[in-house]
């Protein structure tokens, strides 16, 4: 369970005043961020993480520093 940063904030943050995410939102960006990073490391054989932090945590965090944007088609 991720405690930090919030399941609120991180939904604050991946959408905006005028185009709210969604928690169901929030899931699929943190999964397909997730899987990104997973293919990245084993593209690069890499075997963890640097701090040896889970790969969703990553995205999760990834989010909240406005990395990672939801563009809605």
């Amino acid at each position: 369970m991720i405690n930090e940063p919030s399941v609120d904030a991180l939904v604050r943050k991946l959408g905006s005043e005028e185009n709210p995410a969604s928690r169901y939102e929030l899931c699929i960006a943190v999964a397909k961020r997730t899987r990104q990073i997973i293919e990245q490391m084993q593209s690069t054989g890499a075997t963890e993480l640097p701090g040896k932090q889970k790969e969703m945590v990553v995205a999760c965090q990834e989010i909240m520093n406005g990395k990672v944007k939801s563009v809605k088609d």
